[in-house]
């Protein structure tokens, strides 16, 4: 979520709103691959305030008995202890490995794994950086939100126009993972959904929700990649 055009963005949270829902009334687990707001970022006594209707609905979810597992993204990594605090969602630094119906599932956001995206890897070190977190909250939250969500904006088109020269580096990564003995690799961050079968299991990438509106579900069926 998050951009510059208003009916483009009340457009998306209805969409997503409504999906919640749906995971309400039928679902049993939910995991957010991250990414899920253009940018977050908590200072002590504040945070982004356009997220308030999905943060609701998160927490009708999880009052619900719905759990939620969140892997943070890279316009996201730095949540702090809201979504766990206040909202009972289980926040996840890194990939994280779970089972459900007898299959391995591998799960993580993805930024980072290509070699070929040199200037991101850097940029995400320094990022991600104790003392750069630290140094950002030196800023006003009126100056601090405003202008990251303009850089995570441009990140966002980065991706876009980079994706095709990684996507196979991802494939790479979720093959080697079955060849370890996963069944399921789950992915996000190139917003490119795609579902590829393996001699060993499958990957899915989970693509977007401001283009595709792609999620996967697993049912009776084993899983599947859906658009909503």
């Amino acid at each position: 979520m998050g951009g510059n055009n208003p009916q483009a963005e009340q457009h998306k949270e209805t969409k997503l709103l409504s999906f919640l829902d749906e995971v309400k009334k039928e679902g049993e687990k939910l995991y957010i691959l991250g990414d899920l707001f253009e940018f977050w970022f908590e200072y002590n006594n504040s945070m982004p305030k356009d997220y308030f209707k999905v943060l609701k609905k998160l927490k009708e979810l999880t009052d619900a008995g719905i759990e939620i597992d969140y892997m943070v993204g890279n316009h996201d990594f730095w949540l702090g202890d809201c979504l766990e605090n206040q909202i009972g969602v289980k926040i996840h630094k890194h990939d994280l490995s779970v089972n459900h119906q007898g299959k391995s599932i591998f799960l993580i956001h993805g930024d980072g794994l290509s070699k070929k995206d040199i200037g991101y890897r850097i940029l995400r070190k320094i990022l991600r950086n104790q003392f750069c977190i630290w140094l950002y909250r030196l800023i006003p939250p009126d100056i601090g939100i405003p202008l990251a969500k303009w850089v995570a904006g441009k990140s966002r088109q980065h991706t876009a126009k980079r994706k095709k020269h990684y996507l196979e580096d991802y494939r790479k990564f979720a093959q080697k993972k079955t060849k370890q003995g996963y069944d399921v690799v789950i992915m996000g961050h190139t917003h490119h959904p795609e579902l590829v079968n393996f001699d060993k299991g499958i990957y899915i990438n989970l693509g977007d929700w401001f283009e595709n509106y792609s999620f996967a579900v697993l049912g009776d069926r084993g899983f599947e990649l859906k658009t909503y």
